[in-house]
């Protein structure tokens, strides 16, 4: 009689060649003793991977190490001038800032999110400036999911770029009261149509939407509607927001219809609108427990470059084991 004891590798079936299996677990136990718990992991990866390839239908490891997913040798150049796209990356989260900052003055005091967009500039740059096809592409353009609350760092891009005034940003979130016409908070194009594309961040809209506006491109391009191939869609989204129920709803719809047009860009700054998110928790494991079990790839990104130094001197893997 079969057991299920929650344990995706416990045997399920007798073991055909003990003595075979056993050497193998000798083999393992003398890598991880002589070239350290870092190689051995390294191997167990490799050979996890190699067994998806050949399709042997052995279970889903939910989590992988708390470091980056791709590694240093693995990373392309920067195609961009790095000091420089730091440089404005610093104005737009200053401008982002003081946009808020100025909306809670007296008289006004709406106040906004600083944090959310001050956490993912990095992300929503490197986005515009190496990945986002626009409306003149050839190819058509990629539709992008901008995070509710990091509204004040598109406003403040689009400053830069003269596309909105100084008076504009100083009456955000006072569509109504301002005399020279007012941002609002969130994007939503009935509210400023010739800005933005998509509405987001009311009970999880911005990532269902991301999922059924990937299907309905594949759909386009099935039915010979519209040559959809080359646009992608992006949404950008935070990690309490990944709460929502609408958020994690239809994850299985993208993977069943393979939507490799569709990237969720998660910014885990670890905060929500009423307190942390998950205190005592890793959010990021979490997530991609989630959405690997979902059918999902994962790629972290969680340490700076500074950290790859020592990483690459963790020979025994007390380090990463620490990280987890």
């Amino acid at each position: 009689m079969s057991y299920n004891n929650q344990d995706a590798f416990g045997p399920t079936i007798p073991d055909r060649d003990p003595q075979e299996t056993a050497e193998w677990l000798e083999s393992l136990d003398a890598l991880a003793k002589t070239h350290g718990r870092g190689r051995a992991r390294e191997i167990m990866q490799s050979l996890l991977r190699r067994s998806h390839d050949l399709q042997l239908n052995v279970p889903l490891v939910p989590t992988t190490d708390y470091i980056n997913t791709i590694s240093p040798e693995d990373e392309p150049e920067f195609p961009g001038d790095e000091q420089l796209e730091r440089t404005y990356r610093a104005w737009m989260r200053w401008n982002a800032a003081i946009m808020v900052h100025r909306a809670q003055r007296p008289g006004i005091a709406v106040g906004g999110h600083i944090s959310s967009f001050a956490s993912s500039a990095s992300l929503y740059e490197v986005g515009f400036n190496h990945f986002f096809k626009g409306h003149d592409h050839p190819q058509g353009a990629d539709q992008i999911f901008i995070q509710g609350h990091a509204s004040p760092g598109a406003y403040a891009r689009a400053y830069l770029e003269d596309r909105l005034t100084a008076s504009q940003l100083d009456g955000f979130r006072q569509e109504k009261s301002s005399p020279n016409g007012g941002l609002p908070s969130y994007p939503h194009p009935r509210l400023l149509p010739e800005f933005w594309q998509f509405p987001t961040v009311s009970m999880g809209l911005g990532p269902i939407n991301a999922i059924y506006q990937a299907q309905f491109n594949r759909y386009l391009q099935g039915r010979n509607f519209k040559d959809t191939s080359g646009q992608h869609v992006w949404a950008f989204l935070g990690d309490g927001e990944l709460d929502e129920v609408e958020s994690r709803g239809a994850l299985q719809l993208a993977a069943n219809d393979g939507l490799d047009n569709l990237t969720f860009v998660v910014n885990a700054n670890l905060q929500r609108l009423d307190g942390p998110v998950r205190g005592n928790g890793k959010i990021i494991q979490e997530l991609e427990s989630f959405f690997r079990g979902a059918g999902w790839n994962v790629i972290k990104v969680i340490w700076g470059r500074e950290w790859d130094v020592l990483l690459d001197r963790d020979t025994d893997g007390a380090l990463v084991d620490l990280m987890n």
